[in-house]
């Protein structure tokens, strides 16, 4: 499949996620302290969650977020997809979703490059098995680092099912053979203007 990007292009994307994702990091420093106390008074497990993902080229990484779940969120062992007024949301994670705050800490993941700031959520790999038994076209995914937004993010919400996957997973196809450094500007223009009008996503 045509990588609607070419090597130079990719290459400014890059540079441009370093130099955001710092700043982010410093900008947005009282907020994360903000967070840090909220989620420490709640005092229901660490603050920050990790979990392994696949990504670029179709290698795991360790993504970060600020903890919504309860410890126990998944205690019969099998994955369980996340939705918007799902039940194991902590009063405190439940506005960080809302709001989308619990993503922040993936300003680090974008510094590493395991992510970028435009680009397909990065799933875990007992889904992506999942969706690849659908639709194999699912590897096209791995030429693109993973995104803290993307087409899919803003207009197909929370992926709480198989159907809302595969859907998910055209939008970020088209997104490969369409994307440019235009397309992620207004992509993330969108995503800020959804965030601070209060527009759930």
């Amino acid at each position: 499949m045509k990588d609607g990007m070419n090597a130079f292009e990719r290459a400014i994307k890059r540079f441009f996620d370093i130099i955001c994702s710092f700043l982010g990091l410093v900008i947005l420093s009282p907020v994360f302290l903000i967070v840090y106390i909220m989620l420490r008074i709640q005092r229901d497990g660490s603050v920050i969650f990790s979990q392994e993902r696949i990504g670029y080229k179709g290698k795991p990484f360790r993504i970060y977020k600020f903890r919504t779940m309860r410890v126990d969120s998944e205690r019969d062992g099998e994955p369980q997809l996340a939705s918007k007024g799902d039940e194991r949301l902590t009063k405190v994670g439940r506005f960080l979703r809302e709001h989308h705050l619990d993503e922040l800490p993936q300003l680090f993941n974008v510094l590493k490059g395991d992510m970028s700031f435009v680009g397909p959520r990065p799933e875990r790999q007992y889904f992506i098995d999942k969706i690849r038994k659908e639709n194999p076209d699912y590897d096209y995914v791995f030429l693109m680092r993973p995104g803290l937004t993307s087409m899919a993010t803003i207009h197909n919400g929370y992926t709480d099912t198989m159907e809302k996957m595969l859907i998910r997973l055209d939008m970020d196809l088209e997104y490969l053979r369409k994307r440019s450094l235009w397309l992620d500007a207004k992509l993330i223009f969108t995503t800020f203007l959804y965030m601070v009008n209060g527009k759930k996503f």
